[in-house]
């Protein structure tokens, strides 16, 4: 593979990319659909693939065909296969960077019921997915028992978390669960907005949703009441540092979270050899991936850059512009290299994995929602339904449309929430270390440890913030 191969598959990517902005753009529905750009991009480009294009014309013409693999090389899908792997360190590792981290206190004082709720949906989710598999998928169909964990790595999880556990999935002999994984991510995402904003409707007429119908804009005052009342910094005070480009000191900085979540993940991986792999031959921590631990050396790098008073020195904005281009590509390159065979031969229990999700997550927000967030629990919960279908921003989109004023405190209960859920479930480690744990242990284990923390939450959940609810 040549570098400047290499070089003409980014470009590919580039041109994909506004092929899908245009698309987005020119076309009403998909722009409603709230679908992200590279997205539509990646459908794009797995329709113009082998898959689709290539199947079409060998089947119209002959294998011999000048268009028989579509229009994008293979050599181009070689490049772009192993991209989501790599670039969704980069997301994981910013998340934390610029962001003041406030303490434990703070967090579980403003989002302790939304992250009891998350937890409790994303267990749950393990639950309803291990149960299918044991019951159905895995006697009826043939499937890998690890098809069990699907629901959370797709719905929860997303494609960012899918196609960074593309080594997991072809480690454990799973490999066509990254393509049944990607598939699900797309099922979420679209669940998530349609039957979201159905929802939201619905509750509007019947008077649950009281604050929709609200401006969605800030006057320069409402600027500042919000920041003050929520502590949001719409401009925050951020100082260039000298003798080096922003862009590259902001991703320099992000390239040393990585490093520092390798170093975690190589000290794992020993510390196992050395101790209980020894004597046991049981292996989880080898399989975890690098990108939740990528997330814990952002947190490091904050933190380090708080001690010495650096901090205001990080940018926000280009963090978030670094991890957002990383985020397109991933994307991009996760749908483009999907293989719509291993769907096509598995379409029943795609099926039934996804209505089971979709009865699941609706079940959660509509009947245990009530019962776990005790004030303005129908906004809130919006922001952990749109999370468990498969992206952080579904629940953003939903949000702003259920309380477009911010008049309730669903975003800033929903941003502290993700310090204490995203390094566990949603990519972080425990959704790395379950296809290891379900593949050493067995389906029925890890099903037994997700029915007893699934109860635990809710149980915790009920006692401890439903007798608090406002009268």
């Amino acid at each position: 593979m040549s570098p400047n191969r290499i070089g003409f598959s980014f470009l590919l990517i580039g041109i994909f990319l506004l092929v899908g902005k245009t698309f987005r753009y020119r076309t009403k529905w998909l722009h409603n659909l709230f679908l992200p750009s590279s997205i539509i991009a990646g459908f794009v480009a797995l329709m113009l693939g082998p898959d689709v294009l290539g199947k079409l014309t060998s089947t119209l013409l002959d294998e011999s065909s000048l268009f028989h693999t579509g229009l994008i090389p293979n050599f181009v899908l070689d490049v772009w296969r192993p991209l989501p792997g790599m670039f969704i360190n980069i997301v994981f590792a910013s998340l934390f960077i610029g962001k003041a981290i406030p303490s434990l206190k703070k967090v579980w004082h403003t989002a302790g019921p939304q992250i009891v709720m998350g937890q409790v949906v994303s267990w749950g989710q393990y639950v309803v997915g291990l149960l299918l598999t044991l019951f159905v998928l895995t006697p009826v169909f043939g499937m890998n028992p690890l098809a069990g964990g699907l629901i959370e790595i797709a719905f929860v999880g997303g494609h960012g978390t899918a196609a960074g556990l593309t080594n997991t999935f072809t480690d454990l002999g799973f490999p066509e669960g990254l393509d049944l994984a990607l598939g699900l991510a797309t099922v979420g995402i679209l669940s998530g907005v349609l039957v979201g904003i159905l929802i939201i409707n619905i509750a509007f007429r019947k008077g649950v949703a009281k604050h929709v119908g609200g401006r969605p804009y800030f006057t320069e005052e409402e600027r500042e009441a919000i920041g003050e009342t929520h502590g949001y910094d719409f401009e925050p005070d951020v100082k260039e540092a000298k003798a080096i480009e922003p862009l590259a000191f902001h991703f320099s900085l992000i390239a040393l979270a990585i490093v520092i979540g390798y170093i975690f993940q190589q000290g794992l991986i020993v510390l196992e050899a050395s101790t209980w792999g020894v004597w046991s031959d049981i292996y989880l921590l080898s399989y975890i991936p690098l990108f939740p631990l990528a997330m814990i050396g952002g947190i490091v790098v904050q933190l380090v850059s708080e001690k010495l008073k650096i901090d205001n020195y990080i940018d926000l904005i280009l963090i978030s512009k670094i991890a957002g281009f990383a985020l397109d590509i991933l994307l991009f390159s996760a749908l483009a290299t999907i293989s719509l065979a291993v769907i096509g031969d598995n379409i029943i229990p795609f099926f039934l994995i996804s209505i089971t999700a979709v009865i699941w997550n609706v079940f959660a927000f509509l009947v245990i929602g009530p019962r776990l967030i005790p004030d303005y629990w129908f906004e809130r919960g919006l922001g952990d339904f749109g999370q468990a279908t498969g992206m952080a921003a579904t629940g953003i989109l939903l949000m702003k449309i259920a309380d477009p004023e911010h008049q309730t405190p669903a975003l800033e209960g929903y941003g502290y929430k993700q310090i204490l859920f995203e390094p566990f479930v949603g990519g972080g480690i425990v959704t790395a270390a379950s296809l290891p744990f379900i593949y050493q242990f067995g389906p029925v284990a890890f099903l037994i440890l997700s029915i007893i923390v699934t109860i635990a939450f809710l149980i915790f959940g009920i006692v401890y913030f439903g007798r608090k609810k406002s009268g």
